[in-house]
């Protein structure tokens, strides 16, 4: 009888059982919850986010006073449905609770937009027993009032606050707006980020041209939209100190598959599960272990990283942003 392929994979110095991780949303915001995304057969999972505005209530401000409340629609709905008082205290008891549940790795997420006096937090997010922690950084690119400097300093000084605080690693998850990506993200690396998360996905604007009024555009992301985190993380692989995780558009294990050939270490996962359920990890692990099989990797590190820019021969592929066209004996020209 063949051997099964080994699914295990280290992400952010954590042992994972395959590559599978159920990012932060509302999937992840109860004990019980966590528990059903790792009897499904998740590797890891990133709590709901806390925002900082939260944090931050609880100690000097209320959330009527956040500025930027109503700036996010998303924040300040989400916001409101907490007393300032109890959030805190409601997480901190989320990180326990997800802690006894499951034997996983549980990873806490914070959505912050600075770094300020909040930070503190995150030695309490540790002595609740996280494994690691995410950070959310929000940085509104399109803000006119911002320099580019600005924006990729506030990434860095999150990150710097954060990492005084803990010593469970600490990952940053970013957008995808920086007029140098690779160096920027290059930079977080070298400041002591232990991993990436590339990339958030921001929701988008849309209007109501009969309420006359801003809503949210679609909040789910689908498999055409891998292609950047995909060609980021085959870019920069070759060259980072720290794990690079795949997030947005990984739908099925083929996705996972092809996060993992270009350097990812992991995968988070959301839109698949809010449209099918967690019960879809099983088939992704089976598609994954299926294709290892077909090929004749026996674990992940046989392949991880094969098809990263770097030492591929067709390696600057990943650099044309052209329009880019099969001919009919399938080449890429």
């Amino acid at each position: 009888m063949a051997t099964q392929p080994s699914l295990a994979t280290s992400y952010l110095g954590l042992k994972l059982q395959n590559p599978i991780i159920v990012g932060s949303s509302r999937l992840t915001d109860s004990p019980e919850g966590v528990k059903k995304c790792a009897d499904a057969g998740a590797g890891a999972v990133v709590l709901k986010s806390l925002f900082e505005e939260q944090i931050a209530a609880e100690t000097a401000e209320t959330v009527n006073a956040c500025q930027d409340a109503d700036a996010y629609g998303y924040a300040a709905e989400y916001i409101s449905g907490y007393s300032a008082e109890n959030a805190v205290g409601e997480y901190l008891r989320l990180v326990e609770g997800a802690k006894k549940a499951v034997d996983i790795p549980v990873i806490p997420s914070i959505n912050c937009t600075s770094a300020g006096g909040w930070t503190s937090f995150a030695k309490r997010v540790e002595a609740a027993g996280a494994d690691a922690l995410e950070l959310n950084v929000f940085v509104n690119p399109s803000a006119p009032n911002r320099s580019i400097e600005d924006n990729e300093q506030t990434y860095l000084d999150v990150l710097a606050a954060v990492k005084s605080e803990v010593s469970i690693p600490v990952a940053l998850k970013v957008g995808s707006f920086f007029s140098s990506m690779s160096a920027s993200l290059t930079r977080m690396g070298i400041r002591g980020a232990d991993g990436l998360v590339l990339f958030n996905h921001f929701y988008q604007p849309d209007l109501d041209i009969d309420e006359f009024k801003v809503v949210a555009g679609p909040a789910l992301t689908s498999a055409e939209d891998m292609g950047l985190p995909l060609r980021t993380i085959a870019q920069l692989s070759g060259n980072m100190t720290c794990d690079l995780c795949g997030s947005t558009g990984v739908v099925d294990g083929e996705s996972a598959v092809k996060m993992l050939l270009v350097g990812a270490s992991a995968v988070q996962v959301v839109s698949a599960f809010y449209r099918g359920g967690v019960e879809q990890i099983g088939s992704m692990l089976a598609e994954i272990g299926a294709w290892m099989s077909r090929h004749g990797f026996e674990d992940i590190d046989r392949f991880k990283g094969k098809m990263r820019q770097e030492g591929w021969p067709e390696g600057s592929a990943y650099d044309r942003v052209q329009f880019m066209r099969r001919t009919l004996e399938g080449r890429v020209s």
